[in-house]
């Protein structure tokens, strides 16, 4: 799995942002993705003689499509402090969504009231790239997931909603079982891979011991479906012993592709914690 880390610290006192910031930073990204990459006089998708090679159309406008992209945060943090992973191909459009994020902070404002940024920190795989306003990325910032550990037993931390299906409907509960959670990651795992549907080809072993889940509701105003969205899925953690090797490294793989449905907007972060192994 190849992706890149870009992480966003913004330093200077700011009004709070939202509690949960996945909305207002994607609806940002693509405000500013579309200036940064869009050749088109006319500035419209429809119909566009460039739509197959442009960054915000795939993003943002094509349908059916998988979206290789997330972003990460923890809710109701207070101040700024996220990250964009890119995945796959993606990775390589690397200078494009810098520059936009650059735009979205310095120009173009986040919030109501369009609030700009001077002093904030951008890191490419925790290396520094900003410098007196200057940009200056590395030249190889491809990292590809490599997982070297093994652990039977873990603590998976569902860090913020998960949302999930089961017979067709979204979990509010504890029902949730360790098949959902590994299926869900290597079918998205496949998707962004360029795989379409595979089945896990390994048992799924391992048995969950303790559950503390609840289910935390969020919504975000969709300004295009001008309506209210659900974004409402559990959190919580669950321990689980006894799991195999392939089975450890799915949940791993979901640290950093995230689980179930609306990962773009930072839906679906979990951490994996190793219990008793060095």
């Amino acid at each position: 799995m190849k992706y890149t880390q870009l992480s966003i610290l913004i330093k200077q006192k700011q009004i709070a942002p939202p509690y949960f910031i996945g909305s207002q930073l994607r609806g940002a990204l693509g405000y500013a993705l579309k200036k940064v990459s869009c050749i088109n006089p006319s500035f419209e998708c429809n119909g566009c003689f460039s739509a197959s090679h442009c960054l915000y159309y795939q993003f943002y406008e094509e349908k059916n499509s998988v979206h290789k992209y997330r972003f990460d945060f923890e809710l109701g943090k207070g101040y700024y402090d996220f990250s964009l992973y890119l995945f796959d191909n993606v990775v390589e459009q690397l200078p494009y969504v810098v520059s936009a994020l650059h735009m979205m902070l310095t120009k173009n404002g986040l919030g109501r009231d369009k609030t700009t940024y001077s002093d904030f920190t951008m890191y490419v795989n925790d290396v520094s790239i900003l410098n007196n306003n200057h940009i200056s990325l590395p030249k190889n910032f491809s990292k590809k997931l490599q997982i070297d550990t093994f652990c039977p037993d873990v603590t998976v931390k569902f860090i913020t909603p998960l949302r999930i299906k089961k017979e067709n409907r979204f979990v509010r509960d504890d029902s949730i079982e360790l098949k959902d959670i590994v299926n869900s990651i290597y079918q998205r795992q496949m998707q962004l891979l360029g795989k379409g549907f595979k089945k896990f080809p390994y048992p799924i072993k391992g048995e969950i011991i303790k559950k503390s889940l609840h289910y935390k509701e969020l919504t975000r105003k969709s300004n295009r479906q001008k309506t209210l969205m659900n974004l409402g899925g559990i959190m919580g953690s669950i321990e689980i012993k006894g799991l195999n090797k392939e089975s450890y490294e799915v949940l791993k793989v979901g640290e950093l592709i995230g689980v179930g449905k609306s990962t773009v907007f930072g839906l679906g972060k979990i951490e994996v914690e190793d219990l008793g192994c060095k």
